[in-house]
């Protein structure tokens, strides 16, 4: 039987390369579906973009994974998608926040099941029950861009105050979120590899991620993504691009934050051409259908996939499967008040 969410999908916008996932802004996706102290996260990932990701790679009844869970945005849409989810998360506060949401998503009649995990994702393969390897049909994931972010914002007698823009202190020393980018790629390199036998055969891993700038350099966190997986021993397979701006009569209406606007229109002043954000890189790669460990299978899963060897959805989405050289910079620490690409 087919899809109807699908199908409805489909009919409103074809999967193409181009994702168009933000004709609602954040709060108007999450009203209703999320409890409200889930915008005390400092970065989630936009509701639309997961649905979109689970509805390309998974069917009804599939598994879906998510190391790296944080209020369990991935878990709620694929549990209404009628998809089984697990997260894990390493921030007590955040599981905490992730199961009510679970539990808003089940009252809601959510066909779907999910459960949250605690504990650090570079060790996944000791988190996640030996049972579960080989079951998941898609892992979903967003790696964090530092402890900071843009958060809220509220004009106040002192000037403009920041709220909910951090990550916990460094406490949780497993956290990403506290390391340098050279850490940060080594930490998701480890969650990838950790998570290649949880992924069934033919199973995808997406990734959403942008570049930034700090210190006047681009960091490209995209391609260091796809280098990870690679050495992962995943094939990448596709490159995406998710909308975080409505398409109005065929003109972006950008959502930006206010630190957004004020980097950018200083950038502008000191003669630095950048421009408001209006996408999120998502990057899909595969696990191999041969089931051999990635280290007796040499060199060839570090080669990107041909056009003939896409899967369905990346037919759909009309991409060649040609992946960019890594031309990221793995030597320029992140951190507060990085200048957005």
């Amino acid at each position: 039987m087919a899809d109807p969410i699908r199908h409805r999908v489909d009919e409103m916008w074809p999967l193409t390369s181009v994702w168009v996932t933000g004709q609602q802004s954040s709060p108007v996706q999450r009203r209703g579906r999320y409890v409200p102290e889930s915008t005390q996260h400092p970065a989630r990932m936009l509701p639309a973009i997961a649905r979109h990701a689970i509805i390309a790679y998974t069917e009804p009844g599939d598994m879906v994974l998510d190391p790296m869970c944080g209020i369990g945005t991935t878990l709620v849409e694929a549990m209404h998608l009628g998809r089984d989810a697990t997260g894990v998360e390493i921030e007590q506060r955040w599981c905490d926040l992730a199961r009510a949401n679970i539990a808003l998503a089940a009252s809601q009649g959510a066909p779907g099941r999910a459960a949250v995990l605690c504990g650090d994702a570079t060790s996944i393969g000791q988190v996640v029950p030996a049972a579960l390897r080989g079951r998941y049909a898609l892992l979903l994931t967003s790696p964090p861009y530092g402890p900071t972010v843009h958060g809220h914002v509220r004009p106040g007698p002192d000037g403009v105050q920041k709220s909910a823009n951090r990550y916990s202190d460094h406490r949780h020393e497993g956290n990403l979120a506290h390391r340098d980018l050279r850490g940060l790629v080594d930490g998701f390199a480890q969650i990838l590899a950790g998570s290649f036998s949880l992924l069934r055969p033919g199973g995808h891993v997406v990734v959403t991620a942008r570049p930034w700038r700090t210190r006047g350099e681009l960091v490209d966190l995209p391609a260091a993504v796809v280098a990870a997986g690679v050495q992962a021993g995943l094939q990448p397979v596709e490159r995406c691009v998710a909308l975080l701006a409505a398409l109005r009569d065929g003109r972006f209406v950008a959502r930006p934050s206010f630190f957004q606007l004020q980097q950018v229109r200083k950038a502008i002043a000191r003669g630095v051409p950048l421009h408001l954000i209006s996408h999120e890189d998502v990057l899909i790669l595969r696990r191999p259908t041969d089931t051999s460990p990635p280290n007796q299978r040499g060199r060839a899963t570090a080669r990107p996939a041909t056009a003939g060897s896409l899967s369905p959805g990346a037919a759909r989405a009309g991409t060649n499967g040609d992946t960019p050289p890594a031309r990221h910079i793995l030597d320029t620490p992140s951190g507060d008040g990085g200048e957005v690409a």
